[in-house]
């Protein structure tokens, strides 16, 4: 009998990348197709033809589906979802508009605020209000309520945000509006911010629950699109589609809460570098995935990566406070619009590469798809790191005349330059681009990139990648197999998993033990009732984590939450302790005096059931030099440089730089005193700078 097989498939701006892999013996098969952003599914079916098709495999042997994408993501940084309309509390109809009082830029008198997503005449207040105590709630007349929703089915909005003042404390009258909704029949999207974000702090919650709605027509028409085309191809197993926290959940799930998914592929990318540095033995890791249309900076840290409890989006200049924060949880990451497909141009005496992009319609020049304006990937191929002929497994065949001649006319010839001048400016304004990128994600949060190894991936991850581990004194550099498809492994590696949080102010005192207990189980019961709906079925990994602070601060640091089923005195003395580790850590003291308090609790849960990555791959005889190619490193008429094909590398045999290194999803890209070597796993280790 033939082993069941799992399907992995990442949608990006530019391609559409797979991964399939036999679980029993961890073999796999990488393919890469360009997107359709007008219709991402038909991107996904035509590479699950192909790639089966390539395979000999039949649909029947697709066990299981498991999917990254930037759907919600974005519809939001396009400005391009639903018509949404929100439902608050009367008195608060511009929390959303004016944000919070802090400025991200102090001194910049014309500084930008962050645009909501919704205009002022798409908020409605309604008479209601809960209070903290010794008041009576007040809660809002029936018939205001239906004349409410009346009046915005009328005017066409697709989607509802209902975000009631304290309705994180008691959501009484949030329920209520969605009841009157439901007895009304109403044919709109829902959200509630009792369900999305049951946490204090207004603004925030709105901006989640405004998000939420905004994109969660645009999503569940997606999934329906997608599960639809996938069953015509044959494909009934089931669909995991992956969230901004690492973990799985089904479509229903993602349909109903899409605002869990905005940084999806991403998040997956991250999961394939913690796999692979636990196999090379390496816990603090530096990430970096370029693909066509972005550029994702993240971080590792003891073999864990940081997960977020916010996120912001859209934020300008990568300023903390500057984008639309959501309340869910997220790895850390940073995107910046710098991918292959970042369009570069002649801008007052200098270059300006992005953040508008090619994308895969019509893509780069090179491509010979329409495209007109030269790329990163045009510069890359004109400097002789690619080769016309063999990217993209050969599936592509990249036109190199017409890369010149763009470059030429868009960037060379306004400048004064000649076309290898232009195209090096190209490539060194991406990377440094990307640099401070990587400075922020490491340098400026108290990471010593000196002391991290960094994993390049994507599909043009690892022709930058070794100038920019080499432009911050990274010591090494793993270019892991399967690097042009990275996310898509990622989502190999990842479980099924949800979290649940909310806010309770507890004292960390005598007596609050049976508070953090209830909340413990009013958690754990909403948790597991989300993984139940999972196909998948085993034994759940649980966790209880809580943001807290010394009493009277403003803002809170994540601990986790002791075992509460034993003796209070002893929880209460563990519970101190670790708060005192994590503030130690973060602000490096802590005063064992000073009374705490519990802010926002989250119940994580998951379901172990990843199949990790895939197997080693097959290596050759270490005779891997295939040819040589003229390329340009910045000086003289270029530099006739060795090429070399990956999948003939063989452990304990070096290949110096520089040079370049072939394979079907990407192109490696070594320097001057570079030495890779294949490790016993089948990754690409650089020790950067070696021969110096």
């Amino acid at each position: 009998m033939l082993n069941k097989l799992r399907l992995s498939f990442d949608i990006g701006g530019t391609f559409t990348d797979f991964v399939l892999q036999d679980p029993a013996t961890g073999q796999t098969r990488f393919w890469k197709t360009l997107s359709t952003p007008s219709a991402p599914e038909k991107a996904v079916v035509r590479g699950v033809i192909d790639l089966l098709a390539a395979e000999k495999v039949a649909p029947e042997r697709i066990d299981m589906l498991l999917h990254a994408t930037t759907v919600a993501t974005n519809a939001i940084l396009e400005r391009k979802g639903s018509k949404t309309a929100l439902i608050t509390t009367q008195g608060f109809r511009d929390v959303l508009l004016l944000g919070r009082q802090k400025r991200y830029a102090t001194y910049n008198m014309h500084m930008a605020k962050p645009e909501p997503l919704i205009r002022r005449r798409d908020i409605f207040e309604i008479s209601e209000r809960v209070y903290l105590k010794e008041r009576e709630a007040q809660a809002p007349a029936e018939a205001e309520v239906d004349g409410l929703l009346d009046r915005i089915a009328a005017a066409g909005y697709e989607s509802i945000a209902v975000c009631l003042l304290h309705s994180y404390a008691n959501p009484t009258h949030e329920r209520l509006i969605a009841a009157r909704a439901d007895a009304k029949g109403l044919k709109v999207a829902l959200s509630l911010s009792s369900d999305v974000s049951p946490r204090y702090r207004e603004y925030e919650r709105t901006s989640t629950a405004v998000a939420n709605a905004y994109v969660k027509p645009i999503v569940a028409r997606y999934v329906s699109r997608l599960q639809t085309a996938l069953k015509e191809q044959g494909i009934h197993s089931d669909l995991y589609i992956m969230q901004s926290n690492g973990g799985l959940v089904s479509p229903d799930l993602a349909s109903d809460v899409p605002v869990r998914i905005v940084e999806s592929g991403p998040a997956a990318g991250v999961l394939m570098c913690k796999a692979v540095g636990a196999e090379e033995g390496i816990k603090d890791l530096l990430t970096f995935d370029m693909g066509g249309t972005t550029a994702k900076l993240g971080a590792i840290d003891n073999g864990e990566p940081a997960i977020l409890p916010t996120f912001e989006v859209d934020q300008v200049q990568y300023t903390k406070g500057s984008g639309l924060p959501l309340n869910i949880s997220a790895i850390e990451l940073l995107e910046i619009g710098a991918g292959g497909g970042s369009i570069a141009r002649a801008e007052l005496g200098g270059i300006r590469i992005g953040p508008e992009s090619a994308g895969s319609e019509p893509g780069p020049v090179c491509y010979g798809n329409g495209g007109t304006r030269p790329t990163v990937t045009d510069a890359n191929l004109v400097l002789g790191y690619l080769n016309p002929g063999t990217f993209n497994g050969g599936n592509m065949t990249l036109d190199l005349a017409g890369a010149r001649a763009a470059v030429k006319t868009h960037v060379a010839d306004p400048l004064g330059l000649s076309v290898e001048e232009a195209a090096w400016g190209i490539h060194l304004m991406a990377t440094a681009n990307m640099e401070r990128a990587l400075r922020i994600v490491s340098v400026e949060r108290g990471r010593d990139p000196r002391n991290y190894a960094l994993v390049g991936f994507g599909g043009a991850g690892p022709v930058h990648a070794a100038r920019l581990a080499r432009s911050l004194s990274i010591p090494k550099l793993i270019l892991p197999r399967g690097a042009g498809v990275g996310s898509a492994v990622g989502l190999l590696a990842a479980d099924p998993k949800v979290d649940h949080a909310l806010t309770r102010l507890v004292p960390i005192a005598p007596g609050a033990l049976a508070t953090i207990v209830a909340l413990r189980d009013e958690l754990r019961a909403r948790a597991v009732a989300d993984l139940t709906r999972l196909s998948a079925s085993g034994a759940q990994n649980h966790r209880l984590s809580v943001t807290a602070r010394y009493a009277g601060q403003g803002y809170e640091i994540s601990v986790d939450v002791p075992d509460p089923d034993q003796p209070e005195d002893r929880f209460l003395d563990a519970f101190r302790a670790a708060f005192g580790t994590a503030y130690r850590r973060t602000y490096g003291y802590h005063d064992d005096a000073r009374p705490i308090e519990a802010v926002d609790w989250t119940f994580h849960a998951a379901l172990p059931i990843g199949a990790g990555l895939t197997a080693s791959q097959p290596t050759g005889d270490g005779d891997s030099r295939i040819g040589t190619r003229r390329a340009w490193f910045g000086t003289g008429e270029g530099t006739e440089i060795a090429i070399h094909d990956r999948y003939r590398m063989a452990p304990g045999i070096p290949v110096h730089g520089p040079c370049v290194i072939e394979e079907a999803e990407t192109t490696i890209v070594l320097l001057p005193g570079d030495v890779a070597e294949l490790s016993a796993t089948g990754n690409l280790i650089v020790t950067v700078g070696a021969a110096a």
